[in-house]
């Protein structure tokens, strides 16, 4: 299984990822081992969306960073937003 996963930090900036991992991930994202939310967290998942394979999570995920405005697409999304936990 393969995720598409939304963050946010504290400052409202949002990333958009895709990984096979969601919860390792999220770490790395935590703990500034990826070069492109380094030093910028901590984040938090507002919004996750499950594929069975890795191309289609890509292709998702290109869909969603084509959107102007994140909030906007979130809003216009039918499921639900990701608990915080």
């Amino acid at each position: 299984m393969c995720f598409v996963y939304i963050l946010e930090n504290k400052a409202g900036q949002h990333y958009t990822g895709s990984c096979k991992d969601l919860d390792t991930r999220i770490k790395k994202h935590n703990q500034n081992s990826v070069r492109s939310t380094k030093n910028k967290g901590p984040w938090k998942i507002i919004h996750q969306e499950s594929f069975d394979n890795t191309t289609a999570a890509r292709k998702r995920e290109n869909e969603i960073k084509r959107h102007k405005d994140i909030r906007y697409f979130l809003s216009s999304v039918n499921r639900p937003l990701v608990p915080i936990v």
